[in-house]
Parts: C-alpha cells; sequence; structure tokens
C-alpha cells in the first residue's frame, strides 16, 4: 500500500474518532464504505490499525486512546494545529479526485491557477538543508529582471499565491517574494546559518496576509458585519485572534488583535456595505478615503 494511501486511510480514522467514539468494527465499517467510492484499499488488520494510531500521533500529534470498559477507541488529545488542517485539506482532495465514478461533470475547479509553483519543492529543499539560491526576479512595476542572492526560510500561501520570506544577501535585509514572479531560480552549493533566534513565522503572527508588522503592535480592531456576511466570517476566521462578541438577526460584532496592514485594509473594502468597522478610528477613516476613491473612479 502507498504512502498516500496510507496518509488518507490516517484521514479517515481521525474523521471517524473526531466524530464521536467508536469501536475498532465501526471505523473499519467507515474504511470499507470508503474503500467503495474510491479506487484505494482502505481495510486494515487489527495490527495495522495499532501501527497507524502511532503514526497519527507522531505526524499530526493526535493522540488516539482505546476505552476497554465500552470498548470504544476516542481521542484523547488533539493538536489541530495549521499545518495538520491544510494537509486534511489536501488529502480530502486527493481522495475526490480518486473518486472511482467520473467526476469531470460534478466538480469545477478554479480558472485561475497560480504560476511559479514548479519552484516550490526546490524552493522547500533549499530552505530544509540551509543552502543560498540565486533568483532571477521581476517585479511587476519593473521591465527587468534582477538577479537576487537570498537565504531562504519560509514558504507562504495566501489567497491562491505563493511566497517566499528570505534574507536578501546584497541589500542585508528580509523581503518578501512573490513566486509568481520568479523567472528562474539555482540552488547554490553555499550554505547559510539559520540563527536560532529568528522565528520567520513570527513576522506574520499578528498579521492578515503577506505583509508583515515592521515591528508594530496589534491593535484591537472592531468590526461590525451584516449577519449574512458574518456568518461567512464565522466559518472563514480572518485571523486566530477573531472573536464573536455579539450576533443577533441582523448584525455581528466581531473584535480582532491585529496589525491594520495594507492587505487587511484590502480585504475589508471588498466587504463594501456588508462591514463598518467601528474601531481604531484611524482604520475607519482610512476605509472611508479609499473607498471615495474607488468611488471617484465612477465619476
Amino acid at each position: 500500500m502507498s504512502k498516500q494511501e496510507a496518509i488518507a486511510r490516517h484521514r479517515l480514522i481521525i474523521q471517524k474518532l473526531r466524530s464521536k467514539p467508536s469501536t475498532f468494527e465501526e471505523i473499519l465499517e467507515k474504511l470499507r464504505m470508503e474503500s467503495d467510492l474510491h479506487d484505494l484499499n482502505f481495510e486494515i488488520s487489527k495490527r495495522t490499525f495499532q501501527r497507524d494510531i502511532k503514526e497519527i500521533e507522531e505526524l499530526y500529534n493526535i493522540e488516539i486512546k482505546n476505552d476497554r470498559s465500552k470498548k470504544v477507541y476516542y481521542i484523547s488529545s488533539d493538536s489541530q494545529d495549521e499545518f495538520s488542517e491544510r494537509l486534511f485539506e489536501v488529502i480530502d482532495v486527493f481522495q475526490l479526485l480518486n473518486y472511482k465514478q467520473s467526476i469531470s461533470r460534478f466538480v469545477q475547479f478554479s480558472t485561475r491557477k497560480p504560476m511559479g509553483t514548479e519552484y516550490l519543492s526546490g524552493l522547500l529543499y533549499a530552505i530544509q538543508n540551509r543552502f543560498q539560491i540565486v533568483l532571477r526576479y521581476k517585479k511587476f512595476d519593473h521591465d527587468e529582471t534582477e538577479s537576487r542572492l537570498v537565504e531562504p526560510y519560509l514558504l507562504k500561501e495566501f489567497k491562491n499565491r505563493w511566497y517566499l520570506r528570505a534574507y536578501d544577501v546584497e541589500k542585508r535585509e528580509f523581503r518578501t517574494y512573490g513566486i509568481d514572479r520568479i523567472q528562474a531560480m539555482r540552488i547554490s552549493d553555499k550554505k547559510f546559518q539559520f540563527p536560532n533566534k529568528i522565528n520567520p513565522k513570527e513576522h506574520y503572527k499578528d498579521c492578515f496576509g503577506i505583509v508583515g508588522s515592521d515591528g508594530a503592535p496589534p491593535q484591537e480592531i472592531l468590526l461590525k458585519f451584516t449577519n449574512n456576511q458574518g456568518q461567512y466570517i464565522r466559518t472563514l476566521p480572518l485571523h486566530s485572534s477573531q472573536q464573536i462578541l455579539e450576533e443577533n438577526g441582523d448584525e455581528m460584532l466581531v473584535r480582532l488583535k491585529i496589525v491594520p496592514t495594507y492587505d487587511f485594509l484590502f480585504e475589508l473594502m471588498s466587504m463594501g456595505e456588508n462591514l463598518k468597522v467601528l474601531k481604531p478610528q484611524s482604520l475607519a477613516d482610512e476605509m472611508k478615503q479609499k473607498l471615495r476613491e474607488a468611488l471617484d473612479n465612477y465619476s
């Protein structure tokens, strides 16, 4: 059985036990049902299931235990971190694409295909092994390409685009590069030292999107949504700090604690009349100014 099948099977076991504690027979029934739907064989022995339990804990930090008195397995510790949940999304799509009936009549993918994804595996290799890379890079507002020697630290995805957080050796500063603007790439044989004091993810911790805080402290943001728009925000939060303070049949009051960057401002603008910024006043004023400028385009 391939590693892909094993990972997909892990996902099915986790799904079953997240819904409710289950006996081995109930878990096996779930696997049999999925086997009928896909061109994969998910059926396993009790011994393989025990091995899966160990692998699930190692890979996803999800601990599964056996309640012998009730003869059921259950999740005793579930670390639903960002990486494992996005990995599960990939697995879910993998299972969909392996559906044994033709799905082309029932599934429509976005026609907006991100560019530069062919560089992802090479970039990840360079990050993991601490190799400097040479980029041929073209900004959207420049006609000429530039050569950049960088030390890669982090890959970040945002709105179906990929970005590289890297240290520019010549400019001696950290920068974020759009993968879709890379024209060519070469992994050098020169290694760099990854400083222990630097955590690349911290750059984006208090922000929405790929524009970092640049040291600015997070602010309390208070937003009022129409109830319909609020339901979208509930199911796809703007930030991990998001809290729903109040809601009724008409409105939803939401609080966040982030740095209001350019990306965040334009995300709010995309919600139009379904949103009002209550706090801070500086963000509300900036929203008003941008909306006036947008309206001027039609005058």
